[in-house]
């Protein structure tokens, strides 16, 4: 056994730095100076959503699935982001959704069992964490996870599900698509992505991010179905439903991890990111590590060298 160390799993904060696609850009801007008052103080405006951050239940609904308002960051526990962890090497196809069937796979890889995972953190890498960039390619067209994979961390147990991606869910049921303030984003073809992802994998696939295309294609009954939980308490359906699953059931989320991610494929450590103590907080940016052991790391893995913008 080495000694533990730490490994940074955290993008850089800047002021040029990748955003979701409806977020101003950070502003800072220094206060003091060294030539004019000896000392360097600086100001920041940004959202707390920016680059690797937490989220808190509040964020993205009013009521948990046990009737109780949702919790603001004050009110979670000091360690809510924090436990032992495991990465899974997540293995799905690009744009797609995150199955409980990829899910599986990746912790059979490890040399686990699913029902080793209660209390844990998981952290997902899927490899967008090296497509991060102010780019169509990290935000428009990531994977990402929905309504399956939401439940399947419901039925795990799980703690915290840290992830490589802009968001915990899939870029179709956030409001880059046709869900929440419906921004219905251009692709790279001048079309929207909504109808991109339709001329590419059909219109059934595309039902799974639409609440009235569900309907039309499905039926009311089926809807009911399969998102009447999520409406039971206020929700739409197919708007960001990992997000509510998640937090609405006291699972905790990270987005954007990045920084050496790749060290840790595959192993187990000790997880670690702390929001700011801020009361009726809706997230925070965190810090995010792995204390692992330092023979655990994964060899021959270059520390990973930022090369967009101003970097």
């Amino acid at each position: 056994m080495g000694k533990k160390v730490f490994v940074d799993l955290s993008h850089p904060f800047f002021g040029d730095m990748p955003l979701w696609p409806y977020f101003a850009k950070p502003e800072i801007a220094p206060m003091h100076s060294m030539a004019k008052g000896g000392v360097l103080t600086q100001m920041i405006k940004c959202t707390m959503h920016t680059g690797t951050h937490a989220d808190a239940p509040r964020h993205v609904m009013e009521r948990m699935f046990d009737g109780r308002r949702a919790l603001y960051s004050h009110e979670l526990p000091v360690d809510a982001y924090a436990g032992e962890a495991v990465c899974l090497d997540v293995r799905t196809k690009d744009w797609q959704l995150i199955t409980a069937a990829d899910l599986d796979d990746a912790v059979a890889r490890v040399g686990m069992k699913n029902e080793e995972l209660k209390g844990m953190v998981l952290v997902l890498r899927t490899g967008m964490h090296l497509k991060f960039d102010d780019s169509k390619d990290y935000y428009h067209y990531s994977l990402g996870c929905g309504l399956e994979a939401g439940n399947w961390f419901v039925k795990q147990g799980v703690k915290c599900v840290a992830m490589d991606q802009q968001a915990l869910d899939h870029p179709l049921h956030t409001s880059m698509g046709n869900n929440g303030t419906r921004m219905k984003l251009e692709g790279y073809s001048g079309k929207g992505i909504i109808e991109e992802f339709i001329e590419k994998y059909g219109e059934e696939a595309y039902a799974e991010f639409d609440k009235d295309v569900y309907i039309k294609i499905h039926g009311k009954a089926a809807y009911d179905a399969k998102f009447g939980h999520l409406e039971a308490i206020g929700c739409y359906g197919t708007w960001e439903p990992c997000h509510k699953l998640m937090l609405g059931n006291g699972i905790t989320g990270v987005e954007n991890l990045g920084g050496d991610l790749d060290k840790v494929v595959g192993k187990r450590f000790r997880f670690l990111a702390f929001p700011i103590r801020w009361h009726l907080g809706d997230g925070s940016m965190v810090r995010c590590v792995a204390e692992i052991d330092e023979d655990d790391i994964v060899p021959n893995v270059p520390p990973r060298i930022y090369k967009y913008g101003a970097m």
